[in-house]
């Protein structure tokens, strides 16, 4: 695993102890020496994860982390705090400030290297996030993370899996003001339950008595439902080796009993926080590879997927040897209506014709708004006579009832000519079905409009 640290020091000798350590692990390793430097090198250069000194003069590693943690284009980077203070009260000062994990000098070399592994993997993960979101839309990705989402400040809810019920007992009287938390004693039903309900974060206790509680972190991150829920291993002392294979199996976390609550609620915020921040990435694609295929005035598909959808819509057909036709549709004289209603009137009729289409054909076909006032309808499994049949119904239909324009209770007539082809058999192509349904198109409006002109070759 290849990564850039950023070490940030005031002191060369830590700097470099800590560089000679990490470039042992093959990381790429940047350094700085004072809070300026380090929120620049943040800003400009691509930092996978930051090892940052508390005690600094002029600026200390509370204030660099919050800074960077305040500034959308360096929020998801991962922020370690590097220091000789071991007071719960700085550790929680620490995660207050948005540092992902806070480690004690002198830092131990297998905490040290695994802590930056884990981090490392779930910057990966943003990060590919954060590139589909930018590229799959116009606006720029700091923008739309900046934005508050309705829910961002909810109380999370949150999974304790521990058999002890002294211990569970002390936990839920810990986050009562600031989780919704449910309780599990057997590890085997947590699991279930992880994955049939919508946690934001699952703690688990390293105390039971026949069973491995790594094994239950593995099958949590196993399961497509539970891969990216965040997880908090609540370990007794002296269990360093067990933390460490739990990082290493991708736990988010880790707290040492006795549990200090502040703790427990800071390092449970910095969880929830970044989870939800990936969740929004996430939304953010789903809903752009959306909004990419679908026109966003009628809801219909567009020609972006059409022009990718058709093609395996055709195969389909010539593999398993069944009918295939498509149908072109055009509202004739829509200019007309603009100029008589404006384009708001145009649209209230372009949304209306697309309810109508999407009512009167089958959640098989495929119909798109094709550009303008043109739209397309793929039928699979249909062949060239009752596509003609359908295409007639729908002009009929449009014919016989009025549109509604603006909202004033305003109609207005409108008709539609229709080209329809269907797949012939031998050599053909999408293209050449395209083009067939396109010149019967062009034949039923020239023809007098108002028509179906249906094209066999």
């Amino acid at each position: 695993m290849t990564a850039r640290i950023l070490v940030v020091d005031d002191v060369p000798a830590n700097v470099k102890l800590l560089e000679v350590r990490l470039l042992a692990e093959y990381f790429e390793v940047l350094t700085a020496t004072n809070g300026p430097d380090a929120i620049e090198t943040c800003e400009n250069g691509k930092v996978d994860v930051v090892l940052l000194d508390v005690m600094m003069p002029d600026m200390d590693g509370f204030e660099v982390c919050r800074r960077l943690k305040r500034d959308p284009a360096t929020s998801h980077i991962p922020v370690v705090m590097i220091t000789a203070l071991d007071q719960v009260s700085d550790r929680v000062r620490g995660l207050e400030a948005g540092a992902d994990d806070f480690l004690t000098k002198p830092v131990n070399d297998l905490q040290l290297m695994t802590r930056v592994k884990s981090l490392v993997r779930l910057k990966m993960l943003t990060d590919e996030l954060r590139l589909r979101a930018s590229t799959t839309r116009n606006i720029g990705i700091e923008e739309l993370l900046s934005r508050t989402f309705a829910g961002e400040d909810a109380q999370p809810k949150v999974l304790l899996i521990d058999e002890r019920k002294p211990s569970s007992d002390r936990v839920r009287k810990m986050l009562g003001a600031v989780a919704d938390l449910d309780v599990v004693a057997d590890p085997h039903a947590g699991f279930f339950q992880a994955a049939e309900l919508a946690y934001e974060c699952v703690l688990v206790s390293t105390g039971f008595s026949d069973f491995d509680p790594l094994r239950l972190c593995s099958q949590l991150r196993s399961l497509d439902r539970t891969r990216f829920l965040p997880i908090i291993l609540l370990a007794e002392q002296n269990e360093e080796e067990r933390i460490i294979r739990g990082l290493e199996l991708g736990i988010n976390d880790y707290l040492i009993r006795p549990v200090d609550q502040q703790e427990l609620v800071a390092r449970l915020r910095t969880q929830v926080r970044r989870k939800r921040y990936n969740d929004r990435l996430r939304a953010s694609v789903t809903q752009t590879i959306e909004m990419a295929v679908t026109d966003g005035l009628t809801g219909l598909h567009n020609r972006r997927y059409l022009d990718s959808h058709l093609q395996t819509l055709f195969e389909r057909a010539v593999a398993r040897r069944r009918p295939l036709s498509v149908m072109i549709t055009d509202l004739d004289r829509f200019k007309s209506i603009n100029d008589s209603h404006g384009h708001d009137g145009g649209d209230d009729v372009l949304r209306e014709f697309a309810r109508r289409l999407r009512k009167n054909v089958r959640g098989i076909d495929l119909a798109c708004r094709y550009g303008g006032e043109e739209f397309v309808v793929v039928m699979p499994d249909t062949d060239g006579e009752v596509a003609e049949m359908v295409a007639e119904r729908i002009r009929a239909q449009i014919a016989g009832v009025p549109f509604a324009v603006g909202t004033e209770g305003k109609t207005v007539e409108v008709t539609i000519s229709v080209g329809v082809s269907s797949l012939l058999k031998g050599l053909d192509s999408s293209e050449a079905l395209m083009k067939r349904a396109d010149l019967a198109l062009y034949e039923a409006k020239n023809g007098g409009r108002n028509r179906v002109v249906a094209k066999a070759a």
